[in-house]
Protein backbone atom coordinates (compact mmCIF):
# COMPACT_ATOMS: atom_id res chain seq x y z
CA UNK A 1 0.00 0.00 0.00
CA UNK A 2 1.14 3.74 -0.97
CA UNK A 3 1.49 6.55 1.07
CA UNK A 4 -0.39 8.34 -0.97
CA UNK A 5 -3.52 5.13 -0.26
CA UNK A 6 -2.64 4.71 3.43
CA UNK A 7 -3.46 9.09 3.70
CA UNK A 8 -6.38 8.53 1.76
CA UNK A 9 -8.25 5.78 3.80
CA UNK A 10 -6.69 6.96 6.70
CA UNK A 11 -8.68 10.58 5.96
CA UNK A 12 -11.55 8.51 4.72
CA UNK A 13 -11.72 6.50 8.21
CA UNK A 14 -11.50 9.67 10.07
CA UNK A 15 -14.45 11.19 8.21
CA UNK A 16 -16.16 8.01 8.79
CA UNK A 17 -15.48 8.11 12.99
CA UNK A 18 -16.05 11.65 13.41
CA UNK A 19 -19.37 11.84 10.84
CA UNK A 20 -20.97 9.37 13.55
CA UNK A 21 -20.54 11.13 16.65
CA UNK A 22 -17.95 9.11 18.27
CA UNK A 23 -15.30 10.11 20.88
CA UNK A 24 -13.28 9.22 23.86
CA UNK A 25 -14.51 11.53 26.66
CA UNK A 26 -15.55 14.10 24.55
CA UNK A 27 -17.48 14.70 21.72
CA UNK A 28 -15.71 14.54 18.20
CA UNK A 29 -15.57 17.62 15.86
CA UNK A 30 -18.85 16.51 13.19
CA UNK A 31 -16.84 19.18 10.91
CA UNK A 32 -12.96 19.08 11.38
CA UNK A 33 -12.49 20.74 7.71
CA UNK A 34 -14.04 23.65 8.81
CA UNK A 35 -12.30 26.65 10.45
CA UNK A 36 -14.64 27.77 13.70
CA UNK A 37 -16.63 30.43 12.80
CA UNK A 38 -19.96 32.07 12.41
CA UNK A 39 -20.32 29.68 8.85
CA UNK A 40 -19.83 26.54 10.62
CA UNK A 41 -21.72 27.55 14.07
CA UNK A 42 -25.06 28.21 11.76
CA UNK A 43 -25.05 24.93 9.96
CA UNK A 44 -24.40 23.09 13.48
CA UNK A 45 -26.86 24.97 15.15
CA UNK A 46 -29.77 24.25 12.22
CA UNK A 47 -29.15 20.69 12.68
CA UNK A 48 -28.95 20.53 16.24
CA UNK A 49 -32.38 22.05 16.27
CA UNK A 50 -34.50 20.45 13.53
CA UNK A 51 -33.16 16.88 15.41
CA UNK A 52 -33.82 17.86 18.72
CA UNK A 53 -36.99 16.17 19.75
CA UNK A 54 -39.61 18.10 21.38
CA UNK A 55 -37.61 21.32 20.22
CA UNK A 56 -39.48 23.91 18.64
CA UNK A 57 -37.61 23.36 15.34
CA UNK A 58 -37.85 19.74 15.19
CA UNK A 59 -38.58 18.22 12.23
CA UNK A 60 -38.95 14.54 12.05
CA UNK A 61 -36.15 12.14 9.89
CA UNK A 62 -39.12 12.01 6.83
CA UNK A 63 -38.68 15.35 6.37
CA UNK A 64 -35.34 16.34 6.56
CA UNK A 65 -33.66 16.32 3.00
CA UNK A 66 -30.79 18.50 1.90
CA UNK A 67 -30.18 19.50 -1.82
CA UNK A 68 -26.90 19.85 -3.30
CA UNK A 69 -25.48 21.64 -6.71
CA UNK A 70 -22.75 19.72 -7.74
CA UNK A 71 -20.28 21.59 -9.68
CA UNK A 72 -18.82 24.25 -7.50
CA UNK A 73 -20.79 22.93 -4.25
CA UNK A 74 -19.11 19.37 -3.97
CA UNK A 75 -16.42 19.99 -6.18
CA UNK A 76 -14.26 22.16 -8.13
CA UNK A 77 -15.75 23.52 -11.29
CA UNK A 78 -12.80 25.23 -12.89
CA UNK A 79 -11.25 26.23 -15.06
CA UNK A 80 -14.83 24.39 -17.10
CA UNK A 81 -17.02 22.26 -15.81
CA UNK A 82 -15.85 18.46 -15.27
CA UNK A 83 -18.86 17.20 -17.76
CA UNK A 84 -17.67 19.88 -20.23
CA UNK A 85 -14.39 18.38 -19.86
CA UNK A 86 -15.80 14.76 -20.19
CA UNK A 87 -17.70 15.81 -23.53
CA UNK A 88 -14.82 18.04 -25.26
CA UNK A 89 -12.67 14.71 -24.75
CA UNK A 90 -15.45 12.52 -26.43
CA UNK A 91 -15.66 15.28 -29.12
CA UNK A 92 -11.76 14.48 -30.66
CA UNK A 93 -12.47 10.97 -29.69
CA UNK A 94 -15.76 10.98 -32.24
CA UNK A 95 -14.28 13.60 -34.64
CA UNK A 96 -13.14 11.28 -37.69
CA UNK A 97 -17.10 10.01 -37.79
CA UNK A 98 -17.76 13.65 -38.22
CA UNK A 99 -15.58 16.18 -40.54
CA UNK A 100 -18.16 18.69 -40.77
CA UNK A 101 -17.26 19.50 -37.36
CA UNK A 102 -14.16 20.87 -38.20
CA UNK A 103 -16.07 23.88 -39.90
CA UNK A 104 -19.23 24.12 -37.48
CA UNK A 105 -19.42 25.67 -34.32
CA UNK A 106 -19.35 25.05 -31.54
CA UNK A 107 -17.53 21.62 -32.45
CA UNK A 108 -15.03 23.96 -33.97
CA UNK A 109 -14.31 26.18 -30.67
CA UNK A 110 -14.06 22.13 -29.28
CA UNK A 111 -12.12 20.74 -31.52
CA UNK A 112 -9.25 23.67 -31.04
CA UNK A 113 -9.49 24.11 -27.80
CA UNK A 114 -11.07 27.68 -28.20
CA UNK A 115 -12.53 28.14 -24.70
CA UNK A 116 -13.39 31.67 -25.11
CA UNK A 117 -15.79 30.59 -28.25
CA UNK A 118 -16.76 27.90 -26.22
CA UNK A 119 -17.74 30.46 -23.35
CA UNK A 120 -19.46 32.63 -26.06
CA UNK A 121 -21.74 29.86 -27.05
CA UNK A 122 -23.48 29.92 -23.56
CA UNK A 123 -25.35 27.07 -22.86
CA UNK A 124 -27.10 26.08 -25.91
CA UNK A 125 -23.81 25.53 -27.34
CA UNK A 126 -22.93 23.73 -24.61
CA UNK A 127 -25.92 21.44 -24.62
CA UNK A 128 -25.43 20.56 -28.27
CA UNK A 129 -21.83 19.26 -27.45
CA UNK A 130 -23.16 17.22 -24.55
CA UNK A 131 -26.06 16.07 -27.14
CA UNK A 132 -24.29 14.80 -29.79
CA UNK A 133 -21.14 13.41 -27.76
CA UNK A 134 -23.16 11.53 -25.54
CA UNK A 135 -26.27 10.27 -27.55
CA UNK A 136 -26.49 6.36 -29.15
CA UNK A 137 -25.06 4.72 -26.19
CA UNK A 138 -27.12 2.59 -23.95
CA UNK A 139 -27.26 4.47 -20.20
CA UNK A 140 -24.82 1.30 -19.27
CA UNK A 141 -22.36 1.66 -22.06
CA UNK A 142 -22.50 5.53 -20.96
CA UNK A 143 -21.97 5.08 -17.43
CA UNK A 144 -18.90 2.57 -18.21
CA UNK A 145 -16.93 5.33 -21.12
CA UNK A 146 -17.62 7.99 -18.18
CA UNK A 147 -15.92 5.72 -15.36
CA UNK A 148 -13.05 4.34 -17.76
CA UNK A 149 -12.42 8.72 -18.13
CA UNK A 150 -12.52 9.02 -14.79
CA UNK A 151 -9.79 6.68 -14.16
CA UNK A 152 -7.39 8.34 -16.71
CA UNK A 153 -8.15 11.76 -16.64
CA UNK A 154 -6.52 14.29 -14.95
CA UNK A 155 -7.10 18.16 -14.30
CA UNK A 156 -4.92 20.44 -15.78
CA UNK A 157 -4.00 22.36 -12.72
CA UNK A 158 -3.92 20.11 -9.76
CA UNK A 159 -2.71 16.85 -11.57
CA UNK A 160 -4.90 14.66 -9.77
CA UNK A 161 -7.91 12.37 -10.99
CA UNK A 162 -11.75 14.84 -10.58
CA UNK A 163 -12.82 12.50 -8.26
CA UNK A 164 -10.12 13.44 -6.13
CA UNK A 165 -11.25 16.88 -6.22
CA UNK A 166 -14.71 16.99 -4.14
CA UNK A 167 -14.49 19.02 -1.41
CA UNK A 168 -13.72 17.87 2.08
CA UNK A 169 -15.66 19.71 4.01
CA UNK A 170 -18.47 19.29 1.68
CA UNK A 171 -18.12 15.42 2.30
CA UNK A 172 -18.02 15.74 5.57
CA UNK A 173 -21.13 18.10 5.60
CA UNK A 174 -22.65 14.87 3.47
CA UNK A 175 -21.65 12.18 6.46
CA UNK A 176 -22.85 14.98 9.23
CA UNK A 177 -26.44 15.13 8.12
CA UNK A 178 -27.37 11.80 7.09
CA UNK A 179 -25.55 10.68 10.49
CA UNK A 180 -28.32 13.30 11.71
CA UNK A 181 -31.45 10.92 9.72
CA UNK A 182 -30.94 13.68 7.05
CA UNK A 183 -31.59 11.79 3.10
CA UNK A 184 -29.03 13.73 0.60
CA UNK A 185 -29.81 14.74 -2.91
CA UNK A 186 -27.96 16.22 -5.40
CA UNK A 187 -29.58 18.32 -7.65
CA UNK A 188 -27.69 19.59 -10.66
CA UNK A 189 -27.47 20.98 -13.89
CA UNK A 190 -24.91 18.56 -15.03
CA UNK A 191 -26.19 15.39 -16.83
CA UNK A 192 -27.58 13.04 -14.49
CA UNK A 193 -26.28 10.09 -16.06
CA UNK A 194 -22.88 11.01 -15.48
CA UNK A 195 -23.30 11.57 -11.85
CA UNK A 196 -25.06 8.51 -11.69
CA UNK A 197 -21.63 7.51 -12.54
CA UNK A 198 -19.79 8.26 -9.92
CA UNK A 199 -22.00 9.96 -7.09
CA UNK A 200 -22.10 6.97 -4.48
CA UNK A 201 -18.62 6.44 -4.09
CA UNK A 202 -17.39 10.19 -4.33
CA UNK A 203 -20.55 11.25 -2.12
CA UNK A 204 -21.89 8.34 -0.41
CA UNK A 205 -25.52 9.35 -3.03
CA UNK A 206 -27.19 6.84 -4.41
CA UNK A 207 -28.33 7.12 -8.00
CA UNK A 208 -32.03 7.73 -6.88
CA UNK A 209 -31.06 10.25 -5.31
CA UNK A 210 -29.43 12.34 -7.91
CA UNK A 211 -31.53 14.99 -10.13
CA UNK A 212 -29.77 16.46 -12.95
CA UNK A 213 -30.66 17.45 -16.58
CA UNK A 214 -31.21 14.57 -19.15
CA UNK A 215 -31.30 13.60 -22.61
CA UNK A 216 -34.32 11.67 -24.10
CA UNK A 217 -34.17 7.93 -24.09
CA UNK A 218 -35.45 5.55 -26.12
CA UNK A 219 -36.08 1.98 -25.39
CA UNK A 220 -34.84 -0.77 -27.74
CA UNK A 221 -34.30 -4.04 -27.89
CA UNK A 222 -30.46 -4.73 -29.11
CA UNK A 223 -29.29 -8.19 -29.15
CA UNK A 224 -32.16 -9.17 -27.74
CA UNK A 225 -31.85 -7.84 -24.70
CA UNK A 226 -34.04 -4.07 -23.84
CA UNK A 227 -31.79 -1.02 -23.09
CA UNK A 228 -32.17 2.25 -22.73
CA UNK A 229 -30.59 4.22 -25.34
CA UNK A 230 -29.65 8.39 -25.29
CA UNK A 231 -30.44 10.57 -27.98
CA UNK A 232 -29.25 13.39 -29.54
CA UNK A 233 -32.23 15.75 -27.86
CA UNK A 234 -32.33 17.47 -24.49
CA UNK A 235 -35.31 16.55 -22.35
CA UNK A 236 -34.90 18.52 -19.48
CA UNK A 237 -32.65 21.34 -18.25
CA UNK A 238 -32.15 21.24 -14.46
CA UNK A 239 -30.98 24.36 -13.60
CA UNK A 240 -32.20 27.96 -12.37
CA UNK A 241 -35.73 27.67 -12.41
CA UNK A 242 -35.86 24.27 -13.29
CA UNK A 243 -34.34 22.64 -10.23
CA UNK A 244 -37.39 23.46 -7.96
CA UNK A 245 -39.41 21.58 -10.46
CA UNK A 246 -36.42 18.69 -10.42
CA UNK A 247 -37.06 18.64 -7.16
CA UNK A 248 -40.80 18.29 -7.03
CA UNK A 249 -41.09 15.43 -9.92
CA UNK A 250 -38.16 13.51 -8.23
CA UNK A 251 -38.70 14.07 -4.14
CA UNK A 252 -42.47 15.32 -4.01
CA UNK A 253 -41.64 17.48 -1.40
CA UNK A 254 -39.37 20.75 -0.53
CA UNK A 255 -36.30 20.61 1.08
CA UNK A 256 -35.44 22.51 4.77
CA UNK A 257 -32.00 22.32 3.84
CA UNK A 258 -29.75 23.75 -0.05
CA UNK A 259 -26.80 24.30 -0.71
CA UNK A 260 -25.23 26.19 -4.15
CA UNK A 261 -22.73 28.08 -5.14
CA UNK A 262 -23.76 30.05 -8.03
CA UNK A 263 -27.20 31.99 -9.22
CA UNK A 264 -27.52 28.85 -10.93
CA UNK A 265 -28.70 27.62 -7.82
CA UNK A 266 -30.97 30.67 -6.82
CA UNK A 267 -34.39 29.55 -7.06
CA UNK A 268 -33.56 26.43 -5.51
CA UNK A 269 -32.34 28.14 -2.35
CA UNK A 270 -35.08 30.53 -2.47
CA UNK A 271 -37.69 27.58 -3.20
CA UNK A 272 -35.75 25.60 0.02
CA UNK A 273 -36.06 28.29 2.42
CA UNK A 274 -38.96 30.68 1.88
CA UNK A 275 -41.84 28.59 3.59
CA UNK A 276 -42.55 28.29 7.28
CA UNK A 277 -40.48 26.61 9.43
CA UNK A 278 -36.63 26.25 10.15
CA UNK A 279 -34.74 26.03 6.76
CA UNK A 280 -31.34 26.39 5.49
CA UNK A 281 -29.48 27.95 2.55
CA UNK A 282 -25.85 27.97 2.13
CA UNK A 283 -23.56 29.56 -0.87
CA UNK A 284 -20.40 28.27 -1.19
CA UNK A 285 -18.01 31.13 -1.79
CA UNK A 286 -14.90 30.61 -4.21
CA UNK A 287 -12.36 33.25 -2.98
CA UNK A 288 -9.46 31.00 -2.62
CA UNK A 289 -7.02 31.62 -5.53
CA UNK A 290 -3.64 30.44 -3.83
CA UNK A 291 -5.71 26.53 -2.78
CA UNK A 292 -8.28 26.69 -5.63
CA UNK A 293 -9.63 29.70 -7.50
CA UNK A 294 -11.37 32.90 -6.78
CA UNK A 295 -14.06 34.03 -8.88
CA UNK A 296 -17.85 35.18 -8.87
CA UNK A 297 -19.64 37.59 -11.04
CA UNK A 298 -17.52 37.72 -14.27
CA UNK A 299 -17.14 34.04 -14.48
CA UNK A 300 -18.36 32.11 -17.47
CA UNK A 301 -18.75 28.76 -15.61
CA UNK A 302 -20.17 29.45 -11.94
CA UNK A 303 -21.32 33.39 -11.98
CA UNK A 304 -22.30 34.03 -8.97
CA UNK A 305 -23.88 37.65 -8.65
CA UNK A 306 -27.60 38.01 -7.57
CA UNK A 307 -26.59 35.03 -4.95
CA UNK A 308 -24.46 38.07 -3.32
CA UNK A 309 -26.49 40.36 -3.24
CA UNK A 310 -29.86 39.18 -1.68
CA UNK A 311 -28.04 36.55 0.51
CA UNK A 312 -27.80 38.43 3.89
CA UNK A 313 -31.50 39.80 3.53
CA UNK A 314 -32.60 36.26 2.77
CA UNK A 315 -30.76 34.70 5.52
CA UNK A 316 -28.48 32.59 4.06
CA UNK A 317 -25.36 31.82 4.91
CA UNK A 318 -22.03 32.37 2.56
CA UNK A 319 -19.31 30.33 3.60
CA UNK A 320 -15.79 31.79 2.54
CA UNK A 321 -13.33 28.47 1.06
CA UNK A 322 -10.68 30.97 1.96
CA UNK A 323 -11.87 31.94 5.75
CA UNK A 324 -13.95 28.82 6.40
CA UNK A 325 -12.60 26.15 5.17
CA UNK A 326 -9.45 24.30 7.36
CA UNK A 327 -8.79 22.35 3.55
CA UNK A 328 -10.19 22.03 0.19
CA UNK A 329 -9.40 18.51 -1.20
CA UNK A 330 -9.20 15.37 0.32
CA UNK A 331 -4.57 14.88 1.42
CA UNK A 332 -3.32 12.72 -1.51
Amino acid sequence: MTSRTVARVAFGTAIAWLSLGLSFGQRADPLPSWNAGASKDRVVAFVEAVTTVGGRDFVAPVDRVAVFDNDGTLWSEQPMYFQLAFALDRVKALAPKHPEWKSKQPFKAALEGDMKTLAAAGEHGLLEIVAASHAGLTTDEFAAVVKDWLATARHARFGRPYTELTFAPMVELLAYLRANGFETWIVSGGGVEFLRAFAAGAYGIPPQQVVGSSLELKYELRGGKPVLVQQPKVAFIDDKAGKPVGIQKAIGKRPIAAFGNSDGDFQMLEWTTSTSGARLGVIVHHDDAAREYAYDRKSPFGRLARGLDEAAARGWVVVSMKDDWRAIHAPR
